[in-house]
């Protein structure tokens, strides 16, 4: 279940009058909304059966006027933000078997433009809350009640893990070998030796090896994503 074939959104520069290339009516409420819902699928792994939408501030008031529901479920199916499709993902969705729940969110405001994604697969699930920034930009916020900073702009390597001593000098020294450069990095635990999760955003991309390079701590690993940008 699925449409995977989606093309990069396209931007003109980072905030510009023209703003992403998309189909719907606002930056802020269509393509940024899909792209939370594009990195929640690939933070998942696998095609989702089950998805509820908790919308929060402006998105909880204005979603279906301005089209954020549609937009949602687009990025979930794995659709792009100028896919001729988004005005109907709500009904391929529903021809998929694909069941969609939208909510009022409670709890923190991160952002006005804020949601929480419940995701569940054949085989797992996934927590994000993600904001949509303006002019298509995003930032997910939480990951499975983790705090983290991903834009989707750029390459990540996302690794649930127990938590353990030199479990980052490992990663780090890993990536170092790929000739790549951190752009940014979070590491949480839940507490001390428990789970924990570090997402780290890098300049470039990863190649499929790098996860082989983490050998010595494969154990720790919990589950890993190699997403590339959105």
């Amino acid at each position: 279940m699925g449409i995977d074939n989606h093309r990069p959104i396209k931007y003109h520069s980072a905030f510009d009058i023209i703003g992403p290339v998309m189909v719907g009516p606002s930056s802020s409420h269509t393509a940024g909304a899909l792209r939370v819902a594009l990195l929640t699928r690939k933070l998942l792994g696998q095609n989702p059966t089950e998805v509820v939408f908790e919308l929060m501030g402006s998105f909880a008031e204005t979603y279906r006027g301005h089209g954020t529901d549609r937009a949602l479920a687009a990025g979930i199916l794995g659709m792009s933000a100028d896919d001729l499709r988004l005005p109907d993902a709500l009904g391929i969705a529903e021809k998929l078997g694909l069941k969609i729940t939208f909510a009022r969110a409670s709890g923190n405001l991160y952002h006005p433009n804020t949601v929480r994604i419940i995701a569940k697969g054949s085989s797992d699930q996934i927590e994000v809350i993600g904001s949509s920034l303006g002019g298509g930009k995003i930032e997910i916020v939480e990951v499975d009640a983790f705090p983290v900073r991903l834009s989707g702009d750029r390459s990540a390597l996302v690794l649930w893990h127990r938590d353990r001593p030199g479990f980052l000098a490992t990663v780090l020294t890993a990536v170092a070998n790929e000739g790549i450069n951190v752009g940014r990095l979070s590491l949480e635990r839940a507490n001390k030796g428990g789970t924990a999760l570090v997402a780290i955003e890098i300049d470039g991309a990863y190649s499929v090896g790098l996860l082989d390079s983490l050998a010595p701590i494969r154990e720790a690993v919990l589950k890993s994503r190699l997403i590339m940008p959105i």
